[in-house]
């Protein structure tokens, strides 16, 4: 075993499946070592990453940290990295790691189908759980217990775990043995610290005592009653006791769990200090099992401060120590820095002066711990908005603006005369790059429910990770700004209407009542979104519903940007919203979405967005839903009948949703729009 300053563990038991498979070839031992799972780059950014569970359709499995995945990108000279200055800049603030770099899932397109370049690139995952149940006879064992069969190169599904001599279950005895596919036993622990744990059962079923007729005693797990919470029975065969699973569910099973271990089994590694937290009864499928923290961006063309920080890192991590060796003479750098993985490919186009002015940076000492600390206490992630909100203040020159560096390709739209007068400016997106970015993740709560990125579980195991995960997805949109004077206007009245007291009522509920148990204390207030950000996101909610019936994409393929705050000391206010539709496996996409910037599409796309939102099938319900006390709900007037979107959509869950702040309802006359004809 190892211990360093963060965690335990053991070296020897490192996932590294490239170099198990080459180790036996050199002992003549042959085993198919094809892949058994597959996952578009957004989902394993944002359902499947590391410490996550994955569902294959046999058994289920758990990424590692990244440890493991740098064993995959050592096979390739010069690793690729995505590049985003300022998303990096904030990721670094996150990560504690100056040079922290962004890399994409390790993958390599084939020509085709059966062709072998990018064999040695992927994801490395480890079984999880390694608790086993026999779907013949109900045995449940450790994961050695089982054979695994992968014998079709080309039918992944065929994987499996087999319990080798399974002769049914009782009253079958005298039949011959069989093989019988095994699944995992589908229960586990949790902690609110992000700590993940096998169930114990051999000490559960014996009340925390050995068995006393065997070592090792044979289990099963009896469930007949599948999706009916924890309802199997765990039984001891080798001496007859029982323990039904439910007795560890809810409140009252809290207390007859064992305390947290401090266990991260994506990394393979417990805390050195331990836990001992209180431990929760978790299921494999449950949704609250992991919570992606991801920070992300629209690139925009660079500011020079940007260009010269981006150069300055490249600088540092290539040379590291020999950087002051070289500092004053720009050519002898420029020979040693030619060619090197990780160095700027533009090198020699770079003046000296720029060039200068990057070493100086990469030379300046880092922000300390005490200053990090303070920037992330004070950090808001609208700030990553702001240099987006106001480059798209600014006209584009002509049609078809394009910004090589980004790829950002804008062009100025026209209003239609009969455009609504709150939308004042128009912008096609006709080419975007979005960069999205992992920097850890919780379990058991959501992480922007308290905003505390102490809770944050690790990705690796370093203490300043040397890169993270990140995927980069291009697409198009629409840009709309809306007036500010009138949302400014239509803002202090609406902060006095008992319809928004009542939401921030709700919302302190809310926010008491399900902050983690981890979180300092927090002003809920802080956390609450202006009146602005209900109109600007209900608005984008209803929009998305109308586009999607115009434009060729599913609503589900379009998502949401916002730009809604007041004006404050370090930044001016903003009103406006992005509908774009991305993909990550793709050059870009059709051109549908944005072709309805056009002055008439757009004008039918809004008025029919508005009139629509006056309307819901659910009405008078849905139109006259207020947050009332003790209840703490996070939406009034909006359901999956008019105004939610898909997960895949909306960037606040549904939260914070009204129709009552877009148009007028009847009841209320508090809509931005008023009343739509």
């Amino acid at each position: 075993m190892t211990t360093d300053t963060r965690f335990i563990y053991d070296p020897a038991t490192a996932v590294d499946p490239l170099g198990d498979a080459e180790r036996e070839a050199e002992k003549a031992i042959k085993h198919n070592r094809a892949k058994v799972g597959s996952g578009r780059p957004s989902s394993l950014l944002y359902t499947y990453g590391p410490g996550a569970i994955m569902d294959l359709p046999q058994f289920t499995i758990m990424p590692t940290g990244l440890d493991d995945w740098d064993r995959i990108w050592r096979r390739r000279d010069n690793p690729q990295e995505i590049r985003a200055p300022r998303l990096r800049d904030v990721v670094a603030k996150l990560l504690r790691s100056r040079d922290v770099r962004l890399r994409p899932h390790p993958n390599q397109p084939k020509k085709i189908s059966f062709s072998t370049e990018g064999n040695d690139l992927g994801v490395p995952a480890r079984i999880f759980p390694q608790w086993m149940r026999c779907t013949g006879c109900d045995m449940l064992g450790s994961l050695s217990q089982f054979a695994y069969t992968n014998t079709h190169p080309f039918r992944t599904d065929l994987a499996c775990f087999e319990h080798a001599k399974c002769t049914g279950r009782a009253g079958n005895r005298g039949r011959k043995p069989v093989r019988r596919i095994a699944v995992p036993a589908r229960y586990l622990l949790a902690c609110v610290d992000g700590h993940l744990d096998e169930f114990p059962y051999d000490e559960w079923v014996h009340h925390w005592s050995p068995c006393p007729n065997a070592e090792f005693p044979a289990l099963k797990m009896v469930d007949r009653t599948a999706g009916k919470g924890a309802s199997a029975v765990i039984g001891c065969e080798s001496c007859g006791a029982r323990r039904p699973m439910n007795e560890a569910q809810g409140e009252a099973g809290r207390g007859k769990l064992p305390g947290c271990r401090g266990r991260h089994p994506h990394l393979d590694a417990f805390e050195p200090s331990g836990c001992r937290k209180e431990t929760r009864l978790m299921l494999v499928g449950a949704s609250n099992l992991w919570f992606p923290a991801t920070q992300s961006i629209i690139v925009m063309p660079e500011s020079q401060q940007e260009t010269t920080g981006d150069l300055a890192v490249r600088i540092r991590t290539v040379l590291g120590d020999r950087l002051a060796k070289y500092a004053d003479d720009l050519d002898t750098l420029r020979d040693v820095l030619e060619g090197k993985p990780g160095s700027p490919p533009d090198l020699a186009t770079i003046p000296d002066d720029k060039l200068a002015q990057a070493v100086a940076a990469a030379l300046a000492p880092g922000e300390s711990d005490e200053e990090l600390d303070r920037w992330r206490e004070d950090w808001d992630p609208v700030d990553l908005l702001v240099p987006e909100w106001q480059y798209l203040l600014k006209d584009p020159l002509g049609l078809r603006h394009e910004d090589e560096t980004s790829g950002l390709t804008l062009s100025r739209r026209e209003r239609d005369p009969s455009l609504r007068p709150q939308v004042t400016r128009v912008l096609a997106v006709e080419r975007l790059r979005k960069v999205n970015a992992l920097v850890g993740f919780t379990r058991i709560d959501d992480m922007d429910r308290v905003g505390d990125l102490s809770r944050l579980v690790p990705l690796a195991r370093a203490e300043r990770p040397a890169w993270t995960v990140a995927t980069e997805d291009r697409g198009e949109g629409v840009f709309l700004q809306l007036d500010e004077s009138a949302v400014a206007e239509w803002e202090a009245m609406v902060e006095h209407d008992p319809v928004w007291i009542a939401h921030r009522e709700a919302h302190r509920r809310n926010f008491e009542r399900r902050s983690s148990e981890t979180a300092k204390p927090v002003d809920h207030s802080t956390r609450l979104r202006p009146p602005r950000y209900w109109l600007v996101h209900t608005f984008a909610h209803v929009l998305i519903r109308e586009m999607a019936m115009k434009c060729g994409y599913s609503a589900a393929s379009l998502s949401e940007r916002l730009y809604a705050w007041p004006e404050t000391d370090s930044r001016p206010a903003a009103a406006g919203l992005l509908i774009c539709t991305t993909a990550s496996d793709s050059d870009g996409t059709l051109g549908g979405l944005v072709q309805l910037s056009e002055p008439e599409r757009l004008e039918r796309v809004v008025s029919g967005a508005l009139y629509r939102a006056q309307r819901c099938s659910s009405d008078p319900i849905c139109a006259m839903r207020t947050p009332q006390d003790a209840e703490d709900f996070l939406h009034g007037a909006a359901c999956h009948c008019c105004a939610m979107a898909s997960e895949t959509s909306c960037e606040r869950a549904n939260r914070f949703l009204d129709r009552r702040f877009l148009v007028d309802l009847p009841g209320s006359g508090i809509g931005f729009f008023g009343r739509v004809d």
